[in-house]
């Protein structure tokens, strides 16, 4: 017990220090990493939208950080699997907190997010975004688009979300339309993987159907999206209801027939080549879940995120 500690998102003494919590105790920062608003000398960052009124179904999503966070204690300390690295050996990873959002006045929310965005991205972090609905994701490509241009999305989903919308409105099932028509993301090098829906236009992104994702290897998907996306500034937006609900039962949307986690884990890993500048996970709502199961596959995918983002920095330095 002598070198143990707990806590450690309060009382690890530097921003690369691996954690030696209990798993069932101590403070749940997402993967024990320091909660702290100071930007100086960080690599990336983790923070919680804990937003869901944009929701067309059933709401619980603003509970979705917390329980990736909660999910994500299991992995503190050892060695990330499949990276065969502790991650934040070399990279400087905290937590951000949750983005202070006014429940009463949800006018004020794509603002407020993308106000906070733009001030983590200005000291030269990469951001990791924890959902909150995927209408979040709307004020973060303004952000990123801001400073990176337009930009190549990659998108997990069950959904298109390409549904016509007024200007002003909140809706979780028509950001990327809206995305596409404000030029924040070029859609002929854009692509959305797992779709089980339809919508009535396509904006010009090129879709994998769940039926294809079925067929196709986890290289062959890995490769389809590396080759479409090439060298672009790339956002990855994961809808964790691009799983099939057996694997991510706890979502407000849940389609039948999607890809396991293990499937999509197995792409995720594979994506190495892709110049990513920003990333979320959305749509986790703990309350339609089951033994933490959604939980667990949505911190494992924000984990994958940081591990390709580790190994680009490895790379660079």
């Amino acid at each position: 017990m002598a070198n143990k500690t707990i806590d450690h998102a309060i009382t690890g003494k530097t921003l690369k220090s691996a954690a030696s919590d209990p798993t069932h105790a101590g403070i749940l920062s997402f993967m024990r990493r320091r909660y702290t608003k100071v930007l100086k000398d960080v690599d990336a960052v983790v923070w919680g939208i804990p937003f869901d009124a944009a929701t067309s179904n059933r709401p619980g999503t603003r509970f979705g950080p917390q329980a990736i966070r909660r999910a994500s204690a299991i992995m503190d300390n050892d060695p990330q699997y499949p990276f065969e690295r502790d991650l934040f050996e070399d990279m400087a990873v905290i937590d951000y907190g949750d983005c202070l959002l006014d429940y009463g006045n949800h006018q004020k929310t794509p603002g407020t997010i993308e106000r906070e965005a733009k001030k983590i991205l200005k000291s030269g972090a990469y951001m990791l975004t924890l959902g909150g609905d995927h209408f979040i994701t709307l004020p973060l490509l303004r952000a990123h688009a801001e400073k990176y241009g337009p930009l190549s999305l990659v998108q997990f989903d069950a959904h298109q979300d390409t549904w016509a919308d007024e200007k002003g409105r909140i809706d979780h099932g028509s950001f990327v339309g809206t995305a596409v028509r404000e030029g924040l993301i070029d859609a002929e090098s854009s692509i959305q993987i797992g779709i089980r829906t339809h919508a009535p236009e396509d904006c010009g992104i090129r879709i994998l159907y769940g039926y294809d994702v079925e067929e196709m290897s986890a290289a062959e998907i890995a490769e389809t999206i590396i080759r479409h996306v090439g060298d672009r500034a790339t956002y990855l937006t994961f809808d964790i209801d691009c799983l099939d609900p057996a694997f991510a039962p706890g979502t407000g949307t849940p389609v039948s027939g999607g890809p396991s986690s293990a499937r999509i884990l197995s792409v995720l890993r594979k994506l190495g080549a892709l110049n990513i500048v920003g990333s979320d996970v959305v749509e986790v709502a703990p309350a339609y879940d089951h033994a933490d199961i959604t939980a667990i596959a949505g911190s494992n995918i924000a984990m994958y995120m940081l591990g390709l983002h580790a190994e680009n920095l490895a790379e660079r330095r």
